[in-house]
């Protein structure tokens, strides 16, 4: 019996949740100056993004969901990057989130994608 493979909904959401888990010990180590204001919109970005999924996964309209979460996950990029020129978070952490979200970002094009296709009664 051949295995299907997963809906993109069920591998994207742990990867987040997983990438939001670590970087709220990152957070914990900020400087004071940066934790209040930069470090706590990095973690609300990132539920912001987590909530956008869960939206998409019980909504019927589900590539626009799939849209602003994309678009967060660009503005997700950008303050990890800030936060790494600012010394809050080492280069060997930020290479580690800037992999993480590249993931988190091609599969949810890749959901994104699939839900299109799905809107338009195409079969994939």
């Amino acid at each position: 019996m051949e295995k299907k493979p997963s809906p993109p909904e069920v591998i994207v959401l742990p990867k987040l949740y997983e990438f939001i888990v670590w970087y709220m010990d990152k957070l914990a180590k900020y400087p004071k100056k940066y934790k209040y204001s930069l470090g706590e919109r990095i973690i609300n970005t990132a539920l912001d993004i987590l909530e956008r999924f869960i939206e998409a996964q019980y909504g019927s309209k589900k590539s626009h969901q799939l849209r602003q979460a994309n678009v967060g996950l660009e503005k997700l990029r950008y303050l990890v990057r800030l936060s790494k020129d600012l010394h809050c978070i080492s280069l060997q952490e930020f290479e580690h989130a800037a992999k993480s979200l590249l993931e988190i970002g091609k599969m949810t094009g890749g959901w994104e994608k699939h839900s299109k296709g799905r809107e338009r009664g195409e079969t994939l």
